[in-house]
C-alpha cells in the first residue's frame, strides 16, 4: 500500500522511515527526476546510533533529511525486537540499484569523496560521459573552507543524484550545508563506502553472510586494523543504548 511507504517510526532517537529497497528506489528517482530544491537521505547504521549516543548535537543533520532508512541488518533486528518494521536498506544496495537501472549513462552524475581510480573504475563500468567528482580533503568535519567549496561544487554541477561519500559525520553535515544554501537541486545521498563497493576497490559480503547478519564480521576480516575498533570495541554499545531506550518506553 503506497500510503504507507516510508511512513517514520522513532527508533533510538531517529526518525527511520519504513521503506523496501524497492519502493525507496522508486522513490529517489522520482524526486531526483523532479528537479526541486536540493534534499538528502541518511542511512544510519549502529556506527551512527552509537555516535548519536555520544553526540547528540549531529541529531539535527538526521532530523533534516528528507528519509532515513536503516542501514544495518542489526538495527533491524533490535526493531523487530522492539515490535517495529525497519527493513534494512543498504546504502550499497541502493547505490548499484541507481547506478544499474536509474541512471542515464549520459546525464550528469555528482560524486563527493572517493579516490581517483574508484571513480575512473566505475566512470568506465557503467559508461559514463559526464560523471563530475570532487574530492574534499581529509578532515571536512573541522575544515569550513573545504566543506563551503564542497557545497559549491555541488550547486554549480546540478544533476539528479549526488553521492556524498565522505564518511559519517562529514556527510550528512554537507548535505545540511547544501540543503541550507538552497542553491543546489535534485537529491543527496549519504551512502559512505558504497562508491568503493561498487568500483570493487572494497568486497561487499556473500548473500549468506549480508542475510545471516554477518556482514560486519566479513568487513572486520577484510579490514582488521582499520575497522577492529569500531566493531568490537564502539559497535557492542548499541546493545547497552538499546536496553536504556526500550526501558525509557
Amino acid at each position: 500500500d503506497r500510503r504507507h511507504e516510508g511512513r517514520a517510526q522513532a527508533f533510538l532517537g531517529v526518525n527511520f522511515s519504513g521503506f523496501s529497497p524497492q519502493s525507496l528506489l522508486r522513490r529517489i528517482d522520482e524526486i531526483g527526476s523532479a528537479k526541486r530544491p536540493f534534499v538528502y537521505l541518511c542511512t544510519p547504521n549502529v556506527d551512527h546510533m552509537v555516535r548519536l549516543d555520544k553526540e547528540p548535537v549531529l541529531c539535527d543533520f538526521y532530523e533534516n533529511a528528507w528519509a532515513n532508512v536503516n542501514d544495518s541488518r542489526i538495527l533491524e533486528t533490535l526493531a523487530d525486537l522492539s515490535g517495529l518494521s525497519l527493513p534494512a536498506c543498504p546504502g550499497s544496495d541502493l547505490t548499484q540499484a541507481l547506478f544499474e537501472t536509474s541512471i542515464d549513462p549520459a546525464e550528469p552524475v555528482v560524486v563527493i569523496g572517493g579516490i581517483e581510480e574508484v571513480i575512473e573504475t566505475v566512470r568506465a563500468r557503467y559508461g559514463l560521459t559526464d560523471l563530475r567528482w570532487h574530492a574534499p580533503p581529509f578532515g571536512l568535519r573541522t575544515n569550513p573552507e573545504a566543506m563551503a567549496e564542497a557545497a559549491a561544487f555541488v550547486a554549480a554541477n546540478p544533476a539528479r543524484f549526488t553521492f556524498l561519500c565522505v564518511g559519517s559525520p562529514q556527510q550528512e553535515m554537507l548535505a545540511r550545508v547544501i540543503q541550507q544554501q538552497g542553491q543546489a537541486v535534485g537529491i543527496g545521498l549519504c551512502v559512505g563506502a558504497s562508491i568503493d563497493f561498487l568500483s570493487g576497490n572494497r568486497k561487499r559480503a556473500p548473500q549468506w553472510m549480508q542475510q545471516a547478519r554477518l556482514e560486519w564480521l566479513f568487513r572486520l576480516l577484510d579490514e582488521p586494523q582499520k575497522l577492529w575498533r569500531r566493531y568490537l570495541v564502539e559497535g557492542p554499545k548499541i546493545f547497552r543504548i538499546w536496553l536504556a531506550w526500550r526501558k525509557r518506553r
